[in-house]
């Protein structure tokens, strides 16, 4: 019976993986039609892609129904498991009279036989005393014992042949049910291998009728119709124009029916310097006529279109040659913009800055202060790591400071994709040139951040490092890296030194177009990283640190809404239970915050408009085929509670001999740790054993590296409903050639989808924005045990 249930989580996992093999391609058929639309549609082939983009995208869509249809399938499977626990329970309980009747069978076998052998043992005594002449007192004393111990024997033989019949009979409906349930769990088995092969042979007819269509479509596509195609696109009309006859020129009726023309420099206003005075007309037959200052009427010449040269078409063939003749084109006026070392700028007023955001309360700004103000109100380490020159060696700690704004640097020492800085007492509203844009102000309440606090865990040691003795401490450490991203929504790197947003890109179709009026889609991933170290058994030797981050993703399409529009609505979210939070750092180049808020369990947030708007049009020219942006835009530190934060509880026990080595790794899940309870995933403890070993046995079956000397354990997931709540063992035993070896430090890996360890939420506040997807997520940074 439990092997049974074995075989339905083996089968279990066996669909999983099919489904992870049939969304990767489906996501690779995806990348792929969408490629094609990348391919050059100039010439008569360029329709042909557009075939290939359709059967393409067919063939994705098919895939990915069969991993919908797979995962429903897999539910299934999960559900007939809990099914199949409870009958097995069940069926524990309605066989425990069988248990009762082999142990009286064996009880009543053991007494039996006692009973024989001392039957035996009395006769031969009686038969040995009438041999040997003994008395008849004697005689008669062990005629008595024989007879005693034959009676015996004759109960404990009828007591046996009941407990046999007894034992028979529950043994024969004890098998029965046991091969009933088997039956039903073969049977149930084959109805879900059934029902996966139809599944996959519905897939596969709808990806032959994809075939069909595509091979249809290029039958229909012929020559003929792609050189029409390309003939009625390009061509410049079905009607060839008329001859064109001489003329003579009448000067005359030119000097009283036509307007003199202004002639049109080819330039912008202020860049190339033309005389206003003069105008000219030029004929096929003459010079250029030059006309008076005033004409015949007595009005000064600066003559205004007429109808007939607006309504002029530019295609006309009766036109010269000549620079005068071309065609009326659109007045562009460009505004100058504002000298860069100029300290005001246009401001809007605030009730527009309030309309813009909503009903947000608009926190004070102050001027951004330099690095030489800042030598007032910063203590002497803060401002050693915020120095240029001398920049911090811990990446972790500079990966942090990169969010705060009292480490911003200047414009001069920035590169080309940071944002320039400013001592506007105010938000600006405009670029202050082409390439920069001023940078939000922080609000005058804003509390200074100690850097220190996001340091690491220096207790805990690097994974992996030189082995410990059993009575040594672990060293002290790096600060804690962030755990590396994996979800359909790619996370960012860390901003660099210079504060410019390093910004990912997700696969995935983009909106075609997106219209000013139309509500514009964007993601939030909330994504955690846990970082834990634990000490033997001591629960409060344990060391935890947990650190998130929010990623907002932009399609490919919000660009041109944001570039079309002067003041595109401002992107407004509420970051929701923050009550476990204890350090929020926002994107100082890209994010306002309200310090206003009485409420301590949430923050509002809003996007600078300008600053990401430059931002998202410089990455889309250089990843123009990029369909989604993903920018950072907050990181925090989660308050911890030691070993009650820790979603898996460890315990490892190391026995060193001179040949052997005996390893235990308790684990336990914890589901109070989480805001809400969900599944470990893709589980992987690592243990690295020196000493030369040559052999290893272990239970659950591990992996031994001989090169990286390290023993792997792999667990699909770990959960509540997982064998004993989530608890278990790892045990191994290692032969050495070259013992003892030392106790050293493990690693565990693992990742958790759809919840997240601090209960926090996102929602979007005010209008013109919609949430399309939030994704939650958490993963092992540096978890690790020692004993």
């Amino acid at each position: 019976m439990k092997h049974g249930h074995l075989s339905t989580k083996d089968l279990a996992d066996f669909i999983r993986e099919r489904a992870t093999i049939e969304e990767t391609y489906s996501r690779s058929m995806t990348k792929l039609a969408k490629s094609a639309s990348n391919y050059t549609q100039l010439g008569t082939f360029a329709p042909v892609w557009d075939v290939f983009k359709t059967s393409t995208e067919k063939l994705a869509s098919c895939h990915l129904d069969l991993v919908r249809r797979l995962q429903e399938l897999i539910k299934e499977v999960h559900k007939y498991g809990d099914e199949q626990i409870k009958a097995y329970k069940k069926t524990k309980e309605d066989v425990s009279g069988t248990l009762e009747a082999v142990q009286n069978i064996q009880s009543i076998t053991q007494a039996l036989q006692k009973s024989k052998e001392n039957y035996n043992a009395k006769c031969v005594e009686q038969e040995r005393l009438k041999k040997e002449g003994a008395t008849q007192r004697e005689i008669e004393k062990a005629a008595v014992k024989s007879k005693k111990a034959t009676d015996t024997y004759k109960l404990y033989v009828e007591k046996y042949a009941a407990f046999k019949s007894d034992f028979e009979l529950k043994m024969t409906e004890t098998a029965q049910k046991f091969q009933d349930i088997e039956e039903m769990h073969l049977l149930r088995m084959k109805e879900i291998i059934q029902s996966l092969s139809n599944t996959i042979k519905e897939i596969h007819l709808q990806i032959g009728e994809v075939h069909e269509e595509f091979i249809n479509n290029m039958t229909n596509t012929t020559v003929e119709s792609l050189i029409q195609k390309f003939a009625e696109s390009k061509g410049t009309g079905k009607e060839r124009p008329g001859p064109i006859e001489f003329e003579e020129c009448n000067t005359s009726s030119v000097a009283e029916g036509i307007k003199p023309r202004k002639r049109k420099p080819f330039g912008l206003s202020g860049i190339m310097k033309k005389e206003k005075d003069t105008e000219s007309v030029e004929c096929p037959d003459a010079d250029s006529v030059n006309f008076p200052d005033v004409d015949d009427e007595g009005y000064s010449i600066k003559p205004e279109a007429t109808q007939d040269t607006k309504e002029n078409h530019f295609y006309s063939s009766s036109e010269s040659d000549s620079e005068d003749d071309e065609p009326r084109r659109f007045h562009v006026e460009i505004k100058p913009v504002q000298p860069n070392n100029s300290s005001q700028y246009t401001m809007p007023s605030l009730d527009e800055l309030k309309v813009s955001i909503g009903n947000i309360t608009l926190s004070p700004a102050i001027s951004r202060h330099s690095p030489a103000q800042m030598n007032q109100n910063s203590s002497s380490e803060e401002l050693t790591k915020s120095k240029l020159s001398a920049p911090t060696t811990e990446k972790g700690n500079s990966d942090f400071l990169a969010w705060d704004p009292f480490f911003s640097t200047s414009l001069e020492s920035s590169s080309s994709a940071s944002l320039a800085s400013s001592s506007s007492s105010a938000r600006p509203t405009t670029p202050l040139s082409v390439s920069t844009i001023v940078p939000p102000p922080r609000p005058a309440s804003r509390p200074k951040l100690s850097t220190g606090k996001l340091c690491g865990i220096n207790e805990i040691p690097r994974p992996f490092s030189p082995p410990l003795t059993a009575n040594s401490s672990p060293p002290p450490a790096a600060p804690l890296a962030r755990a590396e991203s994996i979800s359909s929504i790619s996370s960012s790197a860390s901003l660099s030194a210079a504060n410019t947003p390093t910004v990912g890109v997700s696969r995935g179709p983009s909106p075609v177009s997106l219209g000013n009026q139309d509500t514009l889609p964007v993601a939030v991933a909330l994504t955690e990283s846990v970082n834990a170290y634990f000490k033997g058994a001591d629960p409060t030797k344990c060391i935890v640190k947990i650190t998130g981050d929010m990623t907002i993703s932009f399609p490919s399409g919000i660009i041109k809404v944001f570039t079309s529009n002067p003041s595109p609505a401002v992107l407004c979210f509420r970051v929701k239970n923050t009550s476990k939070l204890e350090q929020i750092l926002p994107n100082a180049q890209l994010v306002y915050s309200d310090q206003s808020q009485s409420d301590s369990s949430t923050k509002d947030f809003w996007m600078n408009m300008q600053a990401i708007t430059v931002y998202l049009k410089k990455l889309s020219e250089q990843n123009p085929s990029a369909s989604y942006y993903n920018v950072d835009v907050l990181k925090y530190q989660v308050s911890s509670n030691g070993i009650q934060s820790t979603p898996l509880n460890l315990a490892t026990y190391w026995k060193c001999d001179a040949s052997t080595t005996d390893v235990r790794v308790d684990y336990k899940y914890n589901p109070e740790s989480m805001n809400v309870p969900s599944m470990l995933s893709n589980v992987q403890v690592v243990v690295p054993v020196d000493g030369g070993v040559i052999n290893m046995q272990s239970l659950p079956p591990a992996k031994w590296n001989a090169d990286q000397m390290k023993a792997c354990w792999k667990i699909s997931s770990i959960s509540e409903k997982s064998e004993n709540g989530g608890s278990g063992s790892l045990r191994a035993k290692f032969e050495l050639s070259g013992g003892p070896s030392k106790p050293a430090t493990l690693a565990v890996q693992f990742i958790s989808e759809g919840s997240t360890l601090s209960g926090a939420d996102v929602e979007l506040v005010g209008t013109g924005y919609r949430l399309s997807l939030l994704k939650k997520r958490f993963a092992t940074g540096r978890y690790m045990a020692d004993c």
